[in-house]
């Protein structure tokens, strides 16, 4: 039993020769540890952003219609005594295109005038006794205003009669006419519509997101329900929104010298927005941040991936186009999804956009 204790008080438990290592090298002091493992890095795909000046298509749906639209009306009331209108005829600017029957309002015109050259005589004569002292300035002035008043009968009874005239505002086609030769109508009787159709507009309207790409004088174009396609120009941006649709109205005009194009016809938009640096990357390596927010996974030169926000502009068969994309990085085009912000990856060449 004593020598048992003994053994045991020396710490001895191994086999004989544990102690020493057969190679001669010391074991490990007591308390060290074994080496980390080395931290993953995993390997992505990258490729360089290529970029590009788009000009992103805003796409419309509008109509066709006369560039001026005007319903003449009978000025006087009377017997229609000449009509120089038919339907789809044309007309010239400030042409006679009906007259009422009024001998009673011509002869009044006739009286005005002859009255009118009456005083005007009567006022060279006074004129020329007052320069010589046989009358008062005061009969001088009676016949000067003798005179105004003749001449304001004369336009009073000129503007009756014109009223019997009714002229064309503008050089146009007659669309449909209301009266006959020979009708008696009132004033304000419907008596044609003139259509102005060149230029011809197609009226559309745009949304408030693409409000700020749509200036006066940009090219559109336009494809008609017929298939015809133009290209035209746009006239007019409306500065207030519609109440019910919250989008501004916007008017394209196109040449249409031979007024082949009817007024009412369905048609299709394309405005071309102002040109925007942008990289056109695949559908497939878009990708969210933890918030939410849309982008991409690029990598710098020291090769951290980092997240960067981008902005979808336009949807072309090659992919999709998106602003945003930094200066100086690669796109990550595989491996997106298993890297996270900050983290160091191996870059391998990858698939070109």
């Amino acid at each position: 039993m004593l020598g048992a204790v003994a053994w045991i008080a020396t710490g001895e438990f191994s086999a004989v020769g544990s102690a020493q290592t057969e190679t001669g090298k010391e074991p490990p002091a007591t308390g060290t540890t074994a080496a980390e493992p080395a931290p993953l890095v995993r390997t992505v795909a990258a490729v360089e952003p290529v970029f590009i000046d788009h000009a992103r298509a805003i796409r419309l749906s509008g109509i066709t219609e006369a560039d001026k639209r005007v319903e003449l009306a009978a000025r006087a009331e009377g017997v229609i005594a000449s009509l120089a209108l038919s339907k789809g005829g044309m007309v010239e600017a400030g042409s006679v295109v009906m007259v009422l029957e009024g001998p009673e309002t011509v002869a009044q015109e006739e009286i005005a005038q002859i009255a009118l050259a009456q005083k005007e005589h009567d006022l060279e004569v006074a004129q020329r006794l007052f320069k010589a002292g046989s009358t008062s300035e005061s009969n001088l002035t009676n016949a000067r205003s003798a005179r105004d008043a003749a001449q304001a009968e004369l336009n009073r009874a000129k503007a009756a009669a014109d009223r019997l005239r009714l002229k064309a505002p503008f050089a146009g086609i007659v669309d449909s006419v209301a009266v006959e030769l020979g009708e008696w109508v009132q004033t304000g009787t419907p008596v044609a519509t003139i259509l102005s159709l060149d230029p011809i507009l197609v009226k559309a309207e745009v949304s408030e997101v693409d409000l700020s790409s749509v200036a006066i004088g940009s090219t559109a174009k336009v494809r008609l329900v017929n298939g015809t396609e133009m290209e035209g120009t746009v006239r007019l941006v409306a500065h207030e929104a519609s109440a019910q649709t919250r989008t501004f109205p916007v008017e394209i005009a196109l040449p249409n010298p031979d007024l082949t194009l009817p007024s009412g016809m369905t048609a299709e938009v394309s405005l071309l927005a102002k040109p925007t640096r942008a990289v056109v990357v695949p559908r497939s390596i878009i990708t969210l941040a933890e918030d939410g927010q849309l982008g991409l996974r690029v990598v710098g030169p020291d090769n951290i991936a980092r997240f960067a926000a981008v902005r979808i502009i336009d949807d072309m068969p090659e992919g999709l186009v998106v602003t945003g994309v930094p200066e100086g990085v690669r796109i990550i085009t595989a491996g997106q999804d298993l890297v996270s912000n900050g983290e160091k990856v191996d870059v391998a060449p990858g698939v070109g956009q």
